[in-house]
């Protein structure tokens, strides 16, 4: 049986994780991966789960969340006309592809390696996030053929290199080819499905950890996974409140550079200093 006080420990800062997470993605539009990720490495970590398999329960706990935030998130979209159902059929064998082949590249490798991974990817996510402008264009319309053979599962891939969904990589992309913001962010929380559904039933099969937390399964903590659920099912709605309460946009540049610190600690550690 686990030490009744660290699982107490574990069960409220991972609440609050998901309370904070929550908040930001009603808040900013920001996918809650991006958080959940370095938040359940340094939660873990400070409790006494470090391990050279550490950053792969959290990219896996945090992909098995955005399964159910994602389903919902595309159901409320759906309900407004907004998912773009043509891209994401004609993107999803790629995308699909991608998360596999990161599942697999993702189990094969150590801690350090993963940190350094988030990090320089979490670093150009902050940095777009600071300096991109809603006026970029790469072309007017998504690419098709060969560039969409090669972008689709570039997308799945990356994403599941940091254990989050397709708002990421997929809102900006769909701007940068032309598609309207509010339909991008619709398409994208269906990229985040295809993303999580084949990467999670992956780590679910992978032999877990030594020091894993209790009750995981594979490289999926089953206890953070419905924690965090419940708080940002309840949070979210408190984080778009306050959205239409004020302008967010100041705040979104103020997380970029919270998001772009983060980046850099993880870097850090990756290197060993």
């Amino acid at each position: 049986m686990p030490d009744t006080t660290l699982l107490i420990e574990m069960i409220v800062l991972i609440m609050v994780i998901g309370a904070f997470a929550g908040v930001l993605a009603g808040l900013l539009g920001v996918g809650g991966g991006i958080v959940l990720v370095p938040a359940f490495f340094y939660a873990f970590q400070t409790l006494g789960y470090d391990g050279p398999q550490l950053m792969q329960m959290c990219l896996a706990t945090s992909l098995a969340t955005i399964i159910v935030t994602s389903l919902r998130s595309v159901h409320s979209h759906n309900k407004k006309g907004a998912v773009d159902w043509a891209i994401l059929r004609t993107w999803a064998p790629g995308i699909v592809i991608g998360a596999v082949i990161g599942m697999l590249v993702v189990a094969q490798l150590r801690t350090n390696v993963l940190q350094g991974i988030f990090g320089a990817l979490a670093l150009i996510v902050g940095l777009y996030m600071a300096f991109g402008r809603a006026d970029w264009r790469l072309g007017q319309a998504m690419p098709t053929g060969v560039a969409r053979a090669a972008l689709s599962p570039s997308v799945g891939f990356l994403s599941v290199l940091m254990g989050i969904g397709g708002g990421s990589f997929g809102v900006p992309l769909m701007s940068l080819f032309n598609v309207v913001i509010h339909r991008a962010v619709a398409t994208a929380a269906g990229f985040g499905v295809l993303i999580a559904v084949p990467a999670v039933i992956g780590f679910l099969m992978v032999d877990a950890a030594p020091n894993s937390p209790p009750y995981t399964v594979g490289a999926v903590n089953l206890p953070t996974f419905a924690i965090v659920i419940a708080m940002t099912l309840i949070t979210a709605p408190l984080g778009v409140k306050l959205a239409h309460a004020m302008d967010p946009k100041p705040l979104k540049r103020v997380f970029a550079v919270f998001l772009v610190f983060v980046a850099l600690n993880m870097i850090r550690k990756s290197l060993g200093f």
